[in-house]
């Protein structure tokens, strides 16, 4: 890690930040929605499906702004600053439209900074430590997804605040994400490769350079047939998980990813891209399988964070590969993978 450009740690603080504000809020909607606002369970499916869909959407157009170098440090600070003033304001929602609404809002922001933020990440990272650097990032982006519905739980289990207070605290993280990704973005600008990724080539035809990479068209189709994880909770209470213990089993998979993420980014360093990609997606399509024949409680909750550990493995190799395989058009290749991925 003390390879590492500072940006990239600086990027790994904001990460740990940003979704512990977020994470802090998440699983409080449910009840926010149906519980205090008296929605049924058709405003959460619009809620998710809404926000997904606005997210994805974003993130390709603002893949393509990414990829002039001097509009990525803006987009990030625009991004990361959309969702810290929203998301407190859920707090004071007095429908249930205007939850999904806001909800929207937060994930556009996600939608603008995402995909410049891992293109400067690209950018200011030797190619030989690139698996490390997205390793961290994502380690750190796991890591706060624990400790944010940690926090909540606590202060809700111990009286300190109610639901609308506690999404109102989460300003308190979210003025630290700003302040970071400012600084962040402030030494992130120039390049480390220039002659590797920082120009095209004039000889290639920019029909050639508009072509999706074999590696991101890859990618999606293993997206697009991967288990949603909401499936693989609904075999887990099959198994014998009860509701309440659910979201214990969901903070150990983000503890479980957030470690194997920096494995990951090592092994991708180490035994290249494409190699630690491939082990893991047959990893995870045997276990995702097992799932299928699994009979009590143990085999669900070890195959289930098993799975998570897979998971964690391949965001690095996969990030890095994106940035290898799109060139010059940093920006547009990581706007197309998150918005093909989520």
């Amino acid at each position: 890690m003390a390879r590492l450009p500072r940006q990239v740690k600086l990027f790994g603080a904001v990460s740990l930040l940003n979704d512990f504000a977020s994470e802090m809020i998440y699983p409080l909607l449910p009840a926010l929605v149906t519980g205090v606002l008296g929605a049924g369970p058709q405003a959460l499916g619009a809620l998710d499906g809404a926000a997904d869909f606005a997210a994805a959407f974003v993130k390709l157009g603002a893949g393509r702004l990414a990829d002039r170098p001097a509009s990525r440090g803006r987009l990030v600070v625009l991004g990361y600053a959309v969702a810290v003033l929203v998301r407190p304001v859920i707090a004071f929602a007095a429908a249930a439209w205007q939850v999904i609404g806001l909800r929207v809002v937060d994930r556009l922001g996600k939608g603008l900074r995402t995909p410049p933020r891992d293109a400067l990440i690209a950018d200011v990272t030797p190619s030989p430590l690139r698996g490390r650097a997205f390793g961290l990032q994502r380690g750190l982006d796991h890591a706060g997804a624990v400790l944010g519905p940690l926090v909540a739980w606590w202060l809700l289990a111990s009286g300190t605040a109610n639901v609308r207070r506690v999404i109102a605290l989460s300003i308190v993280p979210g003025v630290l994400v700003l302040v970071l990704a400012v600084w962040a973005v402030r030494d992130g600008q120039g390049r480390t490769e220039t002659d590797e990724v920082g120009r095209p080539s004039p000889s290639r035809p920019a029909s050639v350079r508009r072509r999706p990479p074999l590696a991101l068209i890859a990618i999606s189709l293993f997206y697009l047939l991967r288990m949603p994880d909401t499936l693989l909770i609904l075999r887990s209470q099959q198994l014998g998980v009860s509701v309440a213990v659910v979201t214990l089993l969901w903070a150990a998979l983000h503890v479980v990813r957030s470690t194997s993420s920096f494995l990951g980014g090592a092994w991708t360093d180490r035994l290249g891209a494409e190699r630690t990609m491939w082990i893991g997606w047959v990893c995870y399509a045997l276990l995702a399988a097992g799932m299928a024949y699994a009979h009590t409680t143990l085999q669900a909750w070890g195959l289930f964070l098993a799975l998570g550990v897979v998971a964690g493995l391949t965001e690095s190799p996969e990030r890095a590969l994106v940035a290898r395989a799109a060139g010059a058009r940093q920006g547009s290749g990581f706007g197309a993978y998150h918005g093909l991925t989520g």
